[in-house]
């Protein structure tokens, strides 16, 4: 970890240790503390134990596994085998960039019947597989079928999945998610509908039926709930360029994996995504957790003397949406924000300092502060940071925003 990012961190956690310990002496009771103390350690779980997501990458020959590690980057990370299978021994392999990482495990396919290019450590592709989770435990599996081949042999494929599943659970007490992915759905009949968003009803057709074969399969043999999703990763590049992209529905796939990774895995493939509706649904999900905390801390007879864990945790919020959108987070960048929405937090005030200096004004509240009031100021700060940071708005827009549902949300709790 380089030391502006080791910085970056203790500023997070000295910030999130000052929320902590003002908590314990806040006059809420003795329930309402144990819940916000759960809910601020969750928040803080996405920022200080933030880490690449663990995703094993499981399917046939040619089924789009390194096309799919390219589609989620938007860049040419894995090598794609047009005719033989590129990977051999199953390996961890931290794919990166500038905003982060993933930690794929990117495996031979199943069934094959030739040598990959790589020598193998392994019989078979699914022993390669289970030697490679032993050390490592993957957040979720992608289980991968080619649109036109859900068909061909997927019993077997299913029940050495499910039997990983069952090795994973025994090694790591973790009953891992299994994700079906039905690739190069582009390629389905009518070939004439090759572009997204393959809108032709026979092609629509086509599509479900074979989403549909694969749930079936699943259920039948994994016995879980079930989701399939099915997409178009082919990206053509040229100098590591993009030149043709014919990528569909990797948003839908990225926004489920968002509700299945742990917490500390959602910061950086939501920034890595670099698509907003994934970013912002995780931004409000945050925004909800705090939420929650704010209104339960002043909903309490003498809530003025709490405003410490409050403005913390709205600035802890606002800097978790800055990382979430990719922006370098420093204590400048926060500081104005926050003091172009209204609040005042002085002018130099270090994160790692707030225990000492943060200063607790919180506007339109007076001497005393309502539930309904912070819980509306906390909602209004989200959807306001979420306006400057992912949709690169102004603060003046941004500031409007803060307004406009800032009276929203104030009415709302007023009618309740």
């Amino acid at each position: 970890m380089s030391e502006k990012k080791s910085n970056m961190y203790k500023q997070m956690e000295d910030l999130f240790q000052f929320i902590l310990k003002n908590v314990d002496k806040s006059k809420v009771s003795s329930k309402n503390k144990s819940q916000i103390r759960e809910e601020i350690v969750g928040l803080q779980s996405f920022v200080i134990g933030a880490r690449p997501a663990r995703i094993a990458i499981v399917g046939r020959r040619g089924a789009g596994k390194s096309s799919l590690i390219n589609a989620i980057f938007g860049e040419q990370k894995a090598e794609v085998g047009d005719y033989k299978s590129q990977t051999g021994s199953g390996k961890w392999y931290l794919f990166e960039n500038e905003l982060g990482g993933i930690d794929i495990l990117d495996t031979r396919g199943l069934g094959e019947s030739h040598n990959p290019e790589e020598a193998v450590l392994a019989e078979s592709p699914i022993e390669e597989v289970k030697q490679s989770v032993k050390h490592k435990c993957p957040d979720v599996i992608l289980f991968l079928c080619k649109g036109k081949e859900v068909g061909a042999r997927i019993d077997e494929d299913l029940e050495q999945l499910l039997q990983l599943k069952k090795d994973v659970l025994a090694m790591h007490a973790y009953d891992v998610p299994i994700v079906g992915i039905v690739t190069q759905v582009d390629e389905l009949a009518p070939a004439s509908n090759s572009e997204p968003p393959f809108d032709h009803p026979k092609k629509q057709e086509n599509m479900t039926a074979t989403v549909h074969m694969l749930e079936e399969k699943m259920k039948e043999i994994i016995t879980t709930p079930v989701k399939v999703i099915p997409i178009s990763a082919y990206v053509e590049y040229e100098e590591g360029e993009i030149t043709y992209d014919r990528r569909w529905n990797i948003d839908l796939l990225l926004d489920y994996l968002i509700t299945e990774l742990p917490k500390e895995a959602q910061v950086i493939i939501a920034k890595l995504s670099k698509i907003k509706s994934v970013q912002k649904k995780l931004a409000r999900n945050i925004g909800k957790s705090v939420m929650t905390v704010t209104g339960l801390i002043a909903a309490t007879p003498v809530p003025i003397a709490d405003m410490p864990v409050i403005t913390g945790l709205q600035i802890s919020m606002i800097g978790t949406i800055a990382m979430i959108s990719g922006t370098k987070l420093n204590r400048k960048t926060i500081i104005q924000f926050v003091g172009a929405m209204g609040m005042n937090v002085g002018v130099g005030v270090a994160l790692r300092e707030v225990s000492r200096q943060l200063v607790k004004v919180f506007p339109g509240a007076g001497s005393i502060i309502s539930g309904t009031i912070a819980s509306a100021g906390t909602y209004a700060l989200c959807e306001a940071a979420i306006t400057y940071f992912i949709d690169s708005k102004t603060t003046e827009e941004a500031k409007e925003v803060y307004e406009q549902q800032f009276e929203k949300q104030k009415r709302k709790g007023e009618e309740k």
